[in-house]
């Protein structure tokens, strides 16, 4: 099979190979999926980075955890029914070697969720990171339903879709941070009620307009190390800080406001939900799907051999939405 993998960490021109591997195998409880999109995430270029760890947890890694294919092989245990389900895949690359960056993906059976007709190929590819992070972000520490909902970044690869996440789940409105009038645009027709440009605008002044002086009952935020204080600030008492998302390794809060407030603060990586969590997110998600319910925004669609070039996209921010790499 043709995949792509690094064998070290370093800039993206550097270090992603396009080569010819082994066809992988389904092992007992597996299923293989012959793959025709994959999905691209900030995570997974910090991983080729080596922004976490310069050290390789093995030798050679075919990176990506999101991914859109076919099942054309199972293992022992898995039904044979499952062949020819078209399907999407989560946590491929997590605690893995073998990711969707390659025509072929072996993983559990479960970790193959049926897509619903109606929803692109490509649109697959973008569920198991940015989609299921969204929801949970929505879904966690009892929902939204009634509630004024914050979410920073609301034209961004998460944001995009926390935005429709919380109108659908009943948020009585819903308020997006963006950085230009172009992504203003593209978290308005998602469904947000308020769009704030924060480059431009006083955030704190607009969200207190827009609530009637009362602030937001939670906010998703994609970069606490930047805007922890004004998350703060902008919170009603007992409103919740929800957190999947930072641009430094390390930052600080001050107590009082937080003791004096009654705030919660949930901090979580979509790749270690309890089983509880991933099954309510991947059943909801998946009901969405069926409806047509969704908007997937895909910035970019490129080649498997053009993987260094999606890499560099991804990683220099200029991406509005999705990076998904097309498997020859």
């Amino acid at each position: 099979m043709q995949a792509a993998f690094y064998e070290r960490t370093g800039a993206a021109a550097e270090v992603l190979q396009v080569a010819e591997l082994p066809d992988p195998q389904p092992g007992p409880g597996e299923v293989r999926v012959r793959l025709r999109w994959s999905g691209v995430n900030p995570s997974d270029v910090k991983s080729r980075a080596g922004l976490r760890s310069k050290l390789l947890a093995f030798p050679r890694i075919v990176p990506h955890s999101d991914g859109m294919g076919v099942i054309d092989a199972v293992g022992e245990g898995v039904p044979a029914a499952r062949l020819g389900e078209r399907v999407w895949v989560w946590n491929a690359a997590w605690g893995r070697a073998f990711g969707t960056a390659a025509q072929f993906v072996v993983l559990p059976a479960r970790q193959a969720v049926v897509l619903p007709e109606g929803t692109s190929d490509e649109a697959g590819a973008c569920l198991g990171i940015p989609a299921l992070t969204a929801l949970h972000a929505v879904l966690t520490g009892g929902g939204v339903a009634g509630q004024a909902v914050l979410v920073a970044g609301g034209a961004g690869a998460v944001g995009h879709y926390a935005v429709q996440f919380a109108k659908l789940l009943g948020a009585t409105a819903v308020l997006a941070t963006v950085s230009s009038a172009a992504k203003g645009e593209i978290a308005r027709a998602a469904g947000a009620d308020t769009v704030i440009d924060y480059r431009t605008q006083n955030v704190a002044e607009q969200v207190r307009e827009a609530t009637a002086g009362r602030g937001v009952d939670r906010i998703i935020e994609v970069d606490v190390a930047a805007n922890a204080a004004l998350d703060l600030e902008l919170l009603r008492a007992g409103g919740d800080l929800v957190v999947y998302g930072s641009g430094r390794g390390e930052f600080t809060l001050p107590f009082f406001p937080l003791i004096v407030k009654n705030l919660n603060l949930r901090f979580f990586i979509v790749y270690n939900l309890d089983a509880a969590d991933r099954e309510r997110v991947v059943a909801t998600l998946n009901g969405f799907l069926r409806r047509g319910a969704l908007q997937h925004l895909i910035a970019q669609r490129l080649p498997l051999a053009q993987i260094v070039q999606a890499h560099e996209l991804v990683e220099s921010g200029r991406a509005v939405g999705n990076v998904v790499i097309s498997l020859p």
